[in-house]
């Protein structure tokens, strides 16, 4: 279990990023941060990307219905629009937003603000995810964590999309994802491609990406 670093004397800001597949618990383990933080009266706020409603347009949720509210933005400089008096600033689902959100967070660190970031470290194709690499060099502080694969039980890294669709950005649940160990990932990568060259019209070329 991740506990607090104390320093004691200057106020010093630092980054943490909490990684892994979906359904790993990321936001679980964000909103565990910041309600203690609360705890410890530090005046906390939360963000979120705008374009995420899946459980609901303000709060942060997670897949075990825990929540926390938070303000939802359309692009990562609006985050620096946070108090003077801030201890420390939450951000979830931190794949979605654009590629200054590494500089935000350091501006914020800089100002002594604890960042605290979840999102996915991979994309449904098992590539790096949007600003994560950025913040994952850049941070004091990684928890890699690991969901169970649906298929065979081991410890999953991976997100698996169930549905065709080749959108970067696919909102969904368990109704469009998978978590996988990396093996049943390329297996069903592997049947999903015999499946597309066995239903493909005459003469047309696929791709696997693995």
């Amino acid at each position: 279990m991740f506990l607090e670093p104390h320093f004691k004397g200057q106020r010093s800001g630092w980054i943490e990023v909490i990684c892994g597949s979906m359904f790993s618990g990321k936001t679980e383990e964000l909103i565990r941060r910041l309600k203690r933080s609360r705890i410890a009266n530090q005046v906390v706020e939360i963000y979120k990307p705008m374009i995420d409603t899946r459980y609901d347009e303000v709060k942060v949720v997670s897949h075990d219905s825990n929540f926390i509210h938070s303000t939802p933005v359309a692009k990562a400089s609006d985050i620096l629009k946070v108090g003077e008096n801030v201890n420390v600033v939450g951000i979830d689902e931190a794949q979605f937003f654009d590629e200054e959100l590494p500089d935000v967070c350091q501006e914020l660190a800089l100002r002594g603000v604890r960042v605290i970031l979840s999102g996915l470290d991979m994309d449904y194709l098992g590539k790096p995810f949007g600003p994560m690499p950025a913040l994952l060099s850049m941070a004091e502080y990684i928890t890699k964590l690991h969901a169970i694969c649906s298929h065979c039980g081991n410890l999953a890294t991976h997100s698996y999309r169930l549905i065709p669709n080749e959108s970067k950005v696919l909102l969904g649940e368990t109704e469009s994802y998978e978590a996988r160990c990396r093996t049943c990932y390329a297996m069903g990568n592997i049947l999903d491609f015999r499946k597309r060259e066995t239903t493909a019209p005459e003469g047309e070329q696929t791709k696997l990406d693995l």
